[in-house]
C-alpha cells in the first residue's frame, strides 16, 4: 500500500518541480537545458504501458514539452532548428490521451507552419489529424482541419474533398458545404461548384436569406468566369490571326469577333489589358473579387 501511494506522490512532485523550474526560466533565471534531441521514450505503445493509470497526466507533460519545443525553436532559443522532436512529442501526447483534441488541432498548426516559423510538415499534420479522426470518427473538426492543410498547400481538389467529408459527419455545421463549393471553384472545378451552389439555393429556406444571396452571387461569379474564358479565347484567336493583341474592345468589334462591348453579368463592362491581353472585372463591378482573386486588386 505504501508503494502504491508513493508512485502518484512522486509524479505530482516531479510535475510541480518541472513547473517551478520553468517559472524560474521565464523570470530570466536560465537553467541548464535538456538537450533538444533527447526524447526518453519514443514508442507510444511502450509509454502507454509504462504510464498505467497516469496517462492523462503524462499526456499533459508531453503536450507542455511539445509547446515549449515549438516556442523555443520558433524564437531561436534552440540550437536545433529542425523541429525534429515535435511530431514524436505530439504522437506520444495523443497516444496517451486519444481525446486530447487541442493537441491534434494546435499540433497540426505547429507542424504546418513553414520554416523558419515551423517545420513545414503538412504531411505529418495530416497524419496526426487522421489519427484523431480514426479514434474519434464523429469529430468533423479534424476532417475540416485536414482540408485546411491541403488548402494551404494549394491542393484545392483534396481540400474540397475533405470539406465534403467533414460536412457529411453528423453535427457538422452547414457552412462547410459552401466552403467546399468555394474551394472547388478555386481549384477550377466549376461544374461541381455550380451544382453545389444550385442545390444550396434550392434547399435554403426563407430564414436563410444570407445563404440564398450568397448562392446567387457565387453562381453569377461562375458565369462571369465562363464569360472571361470565352473572351480570352476570342483574344487568342485574334492574336493568332493578326500577330498582335487588341488594344481595345473596339478592335475586336471592328474585326467582327464581338458584337458589342462585353458586359459582365452585373452589366458592367469587362476590362481589357492591352499589354497582356488579359480580361478582368472592372473595379466597380459588384462581382469583385472573383474566386481565386481574393486579396488581390483588379
Amino acid at each position: 500500500m505504501r508503494r502504491s501511494l508513493l508512485t502518484p506522490v512522486l509524479l505530482v512532485l516531479l510535475l510541480a518541480s518541472a513547473v517551478g523550474l520553468q517559472a524560474v526560466r521565464e523570470r530570466g533565471g536560465e537553467l541548464p537545458r535538456t538537450p533538444d534531441g533527447l526524447l526518453y521514450v519514443r514508442s507510444p505503445g511502450a509509454m502507454r504501458r509504462i504510464a498505467l493509470s497516469y496517462r492523462s497526466l503524462l499526456a499533459d507533460v508531453y503536450w507542455i514539452r511539445a509547446v515549449q519545443l515549438y516556442g523555443n525553436t520558433k524564437l531561436g532559443r534552440s540550437s536545433d532548428r529542425s523541429y525534429a522532436q515535435l511530431y514524436p512529442l505530439l504522437d506520444l501526447t495523443t497516444s496517451l490521451d486519444p481525446r486530447f483534441n487541442i493537441a491534434y488541432r494546435f499540433g497540426s498548426i505547429f507542424l504546418t507552419e513553414p520554416p523558419p516559423g515551423g517545420p513545414g510538415r503538412g504531411d505529418l499534420a495530416i497524419t496526426l489529424l487522421k489519427k484523431g479522426l480514426r479514434l474519434q470518427p464523429t469529430r468533423w473538426e479534424f476532417a475540416q482541419d485536414i482540408g485546411f492543410v491541403y488548402y494551404r498547400a494549394r491542393d484545392y481538389t483534396a481540400a474540397a474533398d475533405w470539406f465534403q467529408r467533414a460536412a457529411q459527419i453528423p453535427g457538422a455545421p452547414g457552412w462547410l458545404v459552401p466552403l467546399e463549393a468555394v474551394t472547388r471553384t478555386r481549384g477550377g472545378d466549376r461544374q461541381t461548384a455550380r451544382t453545389l451552389w444550385s442545390k444550396l439555393l434550392e434547399g435554403a429556406g426563407s430564414e436563410q436569406q444570407w445563404l440564398q444571396k450568397e448562392a446567387v452571387r457565387r453562381l453569377t461569379q461562375l458565369n462571369a468566369l465562363d464569360q472571361i474564358d470565352s473572351l480570352q479565347a476570342i483574344i487568342k484567336r485574334y492574336e493568332q490571326r493578326t500577330g498582335s493583341l487588341p488594344e481595345t474592345w473596339f478592335d475586336l468589334i471592328r474585326a467582327g469577333d464581338l458584337g458589342g462591348l462585353p458586359l459582365d453579368p452585373a452589366r458592367v463592362p469587362y476590362q481589357l489589358n492591352p499589354y497582356w491581353g488579359l480580361v478582368t472585372l472592372d473595379r466597380t463591378s459588384p462581382l469583385n473579387p472573383l474566386p481565386g482573386d481574393e486579396g488581390q486588386t483588379h
